[in-house]
């Protein structure tokens, strides 16, 4: 039997400058910055980096249970395109780069890593399969 369920996710953004914003969790209140400009992360990099951290702490969760990571890099990649005058992204790439002990544990843990890596891809990362899948997106101006 299958299991469905519908959780709402909520963050507010605020514009605290010109081309600087805040984003904010409706539920914990964890904020970060974005924007355009020094030291800001643009919204595409936090796209690629929601989308490598998604994945990442799938395949944290399930390798540390074994072994700690002596390196542990995730970097992701893709292609901005312009078509038309719309923009989006493209061949969107994750490189998992992890180094475990070479310890009985740590053979273990990095023996699970590729297919970690295939079941966040393929069912558990809710970002990549979001973005691979398409979700409807509506503006509205409220007043």
């Amino acid at each position: 039997m299958s299991e469905n369920s519908r959780e709402i996710r909520e963050v507010s953004v605020q514009r605290t400058e010109s081309r600087k914003y805040t984003a904010t969790s409706l539920a914990t209140g964890a904020s970060i910055e974005f924007g355009q400009g020094e030291g800001l992360l643009t919204p595409v990099e936090l796209l690629l980096a929601a989308i490598a951290g998604c994945s990442s702490i799938d395949v944290d969760v399930a390798t540390t249970r074994r072994s700690e990571p002596e390196k542990f890099d995730v970097r992701a990649s893709g292609y901005k395109l312009s078509e038309d005058g719309a923009s989006r992204m493209d061949d969107i790439h994750l490189g998992f780069d992890l180094k475990f002990p070479d310890t009985e544990e740590g053979r273990k843990a990095a023996s699970m890593v590729e297919r970690i890596v295939k079941l966040s891809h393929d069912k558990y990362c809710t970002v990549s399969r979001t973005v691979e899948l398409g979700a409807s997106v509506v503006s509205e101006v409220v007043e």
